[in-house]
């Protein structure tokens, strides 16, 4: 029995933590992802192309990695978030394509959070940080180079 109990100790301690993110459903699923940005109840924006221009993506919490948001359920799949694709059939610069390494720009529309943008996933390396109510016309760190989103 004590032999059975330490093998069972043995593989909780070395097994691989989860990586999916709470609320990696609502970021990739709900509908406030393509509303208009600053109507959205997701409140920091991305822009495809420099001085929000081109399609967008709205974000309403922390992403560990753009390219794989983990939706968790029964779902073992990891997916990357994506531009949202406008009424115009997806003739706007940016539509349809991967948020990571293709974010211009960026806004923040909350009124208490400070919304980073960083270089590489898991919220490391050089970040481009908006304050409350602030947007970025052009990264300065991160132009093309984003790869995670975290709120602080």
């Amino acid at each position: 029995m004590a032999s059975l109990s330490a093998a069972l100790a043995g593989s909780l301690v070395f097994a691989p933590a989860a990586t999916a993110n709470v609320h990696d459903d609502d970021n990739l699923y709900s509908i406030e992802g393509c509303r208009v940005p600053g109507s959205a109840q997701f409140k920091f924006s991305l822009w495809y192309n420099s001085g929000q221009n081109g399609t967008y993506r709205n974000v309403g919490y922390s992403v560990y990695n753009f390219d794989a948001l983990v939706p968790g359920g029964s779902d073992p799949g990891a997916y990357p978030m994506k531009f949202c694709i406008l009424r115009d059939g997806g003739k706007t610069p940016g539509s349809g394509q991967r948020v990571k390494n293709n974010a211009a720009a960026g806004e923040n529309f909350h009124y208490k959070y400070t919304a980073r943008v960083y270089y590489k996933s898991g919220y490391k390396g050089v970040y481009d940080a908006m304050a409350p109510y602030q947007h970025i016309d052009r990264f300065p760190n991160v132009y093309n180079e984003n790869a995670s989103f975290k709120w602080v």
